[in-house]
């Protein structure tokens, strides 16, 4: 299985800081959902949605990621 991040818009995934890629197999690995998330808060990436990529596609599972101010003053996101 491969982390992947994918471009809502575009359906482009992350290949290196700057580059997309359409081929899932050229992206960058991320090897763990907090390690995705924690390159978007770093990156300041956003309009992105988390990708489980197994080798058999059917399988994929796509999470969706959540804006931390959109629940700002919440205590889930102050446990963020």
């Amino acid at each position: 299985m491969k982390v992947l991040l994918q471009q809502k818009a575009t359906s482009l995934y992350i290949k290196d800081v700057g580059v997309m890629t359409r081929d899932a197999l050229e992206a960058m690995d991320f090897l763990s959902s907090t390690k995705a998330i924690e390159y978007c808060a770093i990156k300041k990436v956003t309009g992105v949605q988390i990708v489980l990529k197994f080798d058999e596609q059917h399988y994929d599972i796509v999470l969706p990621m959540v804006s931390e101010r959109r629940y700002h003053g919440h205590r889930a996101a102050q446990a963020f």
